[in-house]
């Protein structure tokens, strides 16, 4: 079977199918034919949850529309080349390193993206977590889109079509693609074939990384990974006492801190000093006082983004401890009534057997709506000391 663009969006079909007639749908509007009329539009949304592949799926939809093979998505073209690999001079990525996405900077895409393609194909503006939008970043959007240029299409990633993800005036002006969490087996069968892993390898990390092809790549080949996986995995027998809970939460917030930290802190390094060679540090000379001291408001707007994005990190660090926590409990509960679906944990299956003989499925559920409610809580901007401290109380208490 010839490759194409698409051939990572595993365990998608349907979504597959839309945007392959709409990439030739766009291709026929740029030729002036009239086949495939309908299929394209000039906003997308895409929408699914963590791992599902949308920005895959953005990305991907990109390279078929610069295809300059018929916009079928060779993959293998100048296009498509420099799309995937983030080069290509009519598609912008906006990739949220912070906890938003500023109104400063959609403008200036906006602005860009409004431009006539240099390629002579289509402008595109690939959003990836547009739910990050400040209020006046996503009105800036919407302008856009209500009114966009003849050559510019909007890719925009979500989890969700709910207003709390994107607003209902965007979402109303973009066509829907919703995207499901790839089967275990997909990512298994993608992660042999593209990465070489042995069968057994792939299909573990598969069901560890709950169908998140990233993630699952990760925990493959990172030993650090994987020894974070098992020290969340234990935390459901260290919670014995009131004062294990408190020990418990500390040493989950401090380990999502230290991974977020390994994390940002080469391109927090990097970034500093491409800033300070140039603003002339270490210049010597009539102007070096001045210029350092006019230095001093970029050093601080630089360290502000980069706070932003380390706490980001964190947050995404300790949300992916508190899904592995979760599929120990959905384990435990799947346990409980007779193993409907295979288990997440396939290493951890002995503990969650033993669990589910010592609890009441009540307790269990009690506790896997504890650990979403802790999600919830960090979302809504609650400390995730406290967030997580409450939650492993529930846990204790069952």
């Amino acid at each position: 079977m010839t490759a194409t663009v698409f051939d990572e969006l595993v365990g998608q079909a349907d979504a597959i199918e839309t945007l392959r007639a709409a990439a030739l749908s766009a291709n026929a509007l740029l030729a002036g034919t009239n086949s495939h009329a309908g299929a394209m539009t000039h906003a997308w949304l895409f929408t699914g949850p963590a791992g599902s592949g949308r920005s895959t799926a953005a990305r991907a939809f990109a390279a078929a529309l610069q295809c300059v093979r018929g916009g079928i998505g060779c993959g293998e073209c100048s296009g498509c080349h420099t799309t995937l690999g983030g080069t290509h001079a009519d598609v912008r990525f906006v990739v949220p390193e912070g906890l938003s996405i500023p109104v400063a900077l959609m403008r200036e895409l906006v602005m860009r993206a409004a431009s006539a393609p240099t390629a002579g194909r289509w402008q595109v503006l690939v959003v990836e977590d547009a739910d990050r939008l400040t209020e006046a970043a996503a009105n800036a959007l919407l302008k856009a889109v209500e009114e966009p240029p003849a050559r510019t299409v909007f890719l925009l990633c979500a989890p969700s079509t709910h207003p709390d993800d994107i607003s209902i005036t965007i979402r109303s002006r973009c066509r829907s693609v919703p995207l499901r969490q790839p089967p275990a087996a997909a990512v298994a069968e993608l992660l042999t074939r593209r990465d070489g892993l042995a069968p057994e390898t792939a299909v573990w990390a598969a069901a560890a990384a709950q169908g998140h092809v990233g993630r699952a790549r990760r925990l493959a080949g990172d030993a650090q990974a994987r020894a974070r996986r098992e020290a969340v995995l234990a935390v459901p027998r260290q919670l014995t006492t009131i004062g294990a809970c408190f020990d418990a939460a500390a040493a989950l917030i401090e380990a999502a801190e230290a991974e977020a930290a390994d994390a940002v802190a080469a391109l927090d390094a990097t970034e500093r000093s491409a800033l300070e060679m140039a603003l002339g540090a270490g210049g010597t000379g009539k102007g070096a006082a001045g210029a350092a001291r006019g230095s001093a408001g970029q050093l601080k707007d630089l360290e502000k983004r980069q706070k932003s994005r380390a706490t980001r990190a964190q947050r995404d660090a300790l949300d992916r401890a508190l899904m592995d926590l979760a599929g120990f409990y959905r384990d435990v509960l799947n346990t409980q009534f007779g193993r409907t679906v295979s288990p997440i944990h396939l290493d951890a299956s002995p503990v969650a057997e033993a669990a589910a003989a010592r609890w009441k499925p009540e307790a269990t559920l009690r506790r896997l709506e504890a650990i979403l409610a802790c999600r919830e809580a960090i979302d809504a901007n609650v400390k995730p000391k406290i967030a997580v401290e409450a939650m492993m109380l529930a846990l204790w208490k069952g």
